[in-house]
């Protein structure tokens, strides 16, 4: 297969440091070179994804893959769902009322039981390069799929996201800590009014027009590009989508009126103004102690507010073509430590998925009777990252070029799900 040139090689400086510079600097920023290039379509069935990462490990057993009846099984109780014959743990109540919408799969075959290089492989697809770093699967959608509107294709929510790697600055994520608060940025610094700022700006644009005799075309046209996006986007309406606390506080509490809750809600709001790929950030699953009540929070916080997210993208029509995914870089040991905890445990775990083309109310593959490996179906994680793609209609076989002039696929040897989509 033909290599491509990188597709979203694009800015060295972004929009949020256009807008967040003093004033000084603000007006003598220069911008190097932007190279982008639409991906090829393949047919989508989706044309959002909103992926919840769980960072520490989360155990499939008190979650997704219960074990009634045998000595793994721990404190929490499996519970029935909508779906005859599919049964989750009793953290997700309201989930599970969700599980016509929802297919789960059981047999993640993981290879790395190390924090680190198990994230990286889960949110690139690839293992851990001391000399490469991967692009995470939200910049692959977004330097394969055209924008849709005014905001920032790729959205982070309450923590950080892989790094955009060779596909450039301009297909790294957009960072909102915490869900509700206005970003600083998106404004002119402290001092400057908007006529003062508007000023500013045409003086900006006439010198890059006078810089252009002496710069190469190129960087001229990326830092009138950047600077073009940047305002845009700090005078769009479409930044009210990131005001949550606007909501009835109805809404609010169907959610859960917590960060989780409202990251959540975020991410409805993100995804119904175009947002491709909104990425909601968890940790606190590392349970190698007490790991019975922790999970019991977990539920608490998260079960709201996913079966809220899925119904109301149901309700609305856009369950249709937003894909929703919940991963974690590896399970947990069946076998409960002496500190009533559970261990890292990559050899099997679970994930689940909704909307976008997925057929809900299914179960893909299974693990032994004790959860320990795989019993049938084993799935690869970057089976995983090729199913996100197929959905968006991109092609994951689909060679990109390096700074360095190295193909690299944009997943890592994966083959779609089928029966995801089936």
């Amino acid at each position: 297969m033909r290599a491509h040139s990188t597709p979203c090689a694009g800015y060295r400086l972004n929009r949020r440091a256009f807008l967040g510079a003093s004033a000084g600097t603000f007006l003598g920023m220069n911008v190097n070179t932007l190279v982008a290039r639409a991906g090829e379509d393949r047919k989508a069935t989706a044309e959002h994804v909103i992926l919840f990462w769980n960072g520490g490990g989360m155990s499939h057993i008190d979650t997704f893959d219960p074990k009634p009846g045998r000595d793994v099984q721990g404190d929490l109780e499996p519970i029935k769902t909508s779906v005859a014959g599919i049964q989750i743990s009793e953290i997700f109540p309201l989930l599970a009322q969700q599980m016509k919408h929802v297919a789960l799969v059981r047999s993640i075959a993981g290879q790395n039981g190390d924090h680190g290089r198990a994230t990286y492989q889960l949110q690139t697809s690839y293992a851990q390069s001391a000399n490469l770093q991967h692009p995470g699967i939200g910049s692959v959608v977004v330097s394969e799929k055209k924008s849709l509107g005014d905001l920032p294709a790729y959205v982070t929510i309450g923590g950080g996201a892989p790094k955009a790697g060779y596909l450039g600055q301009s297909c790294e994520a957009y960072f909102v800590g915490r869900p509700g608060e206005k970003d600083p940025y998106l404004a002119f610094p402290a001092g400057i009014t908007e006529v003062r700022g508007n000023k500013r700006l045409d003086i900006l644009q006439k010198m890059n027009q006078k810089a252009a005799a002496a710069l190469p075309g190129e960087e001229v046209a990326g830092s009138q590009t950047a600077l073009t996006e940047a305002v845009k986007l700090m005078r769009s309406p479409a930044l009210e989508a990131f005001e949550v606390r606007k909501e009835k506080p109805e809404v609010v509490e169907k959610y859960g009126d917590s960060e989780f809750g409202r990251s959540a809600l975020l991410a409805r709001r993100l995804v119904e103004k175009g947002v491709r790929f909104v990425q909601v950030n968890r940790g606190g699953f590392d349970v190698h102690t007490n790991a019975f009540p922790a999970m019991r929070d977990h539920g608490d916080v998260m079960d709201p507010a996913l079966a809220a997210l899925i119904s109301d993208l149901a309700e609305s029509g856009l369950l249709k073509k937003t894909m929703i995914v919940m991963l974690s870089e590896f399970g947990r040991t069946p076998k409960i430590n002496p500190q009533v905890g559970r261990d890292h445990h990559p050899g099997v775990f679970s994930c689940l998925f909704a909307g976008g083309g997925v057929k809900g109310g299914q179960v893909i593959g299974s693990s032994d009777e004790d959860a320990m490996l795989p019993k049938d179906r084993p799935v690869k994680v970057s089976h995983l990252h090729a199913s996100i793609c197929h959905a968006l209609g991109i092609d994951p076989n689909k060679e990109v070029m390096t700074p360095l002039q190295r193909p690299m696929k944009l997943v890592d040897s994966g083959k779609p799900v089928d029966e995801l989509f089936s």
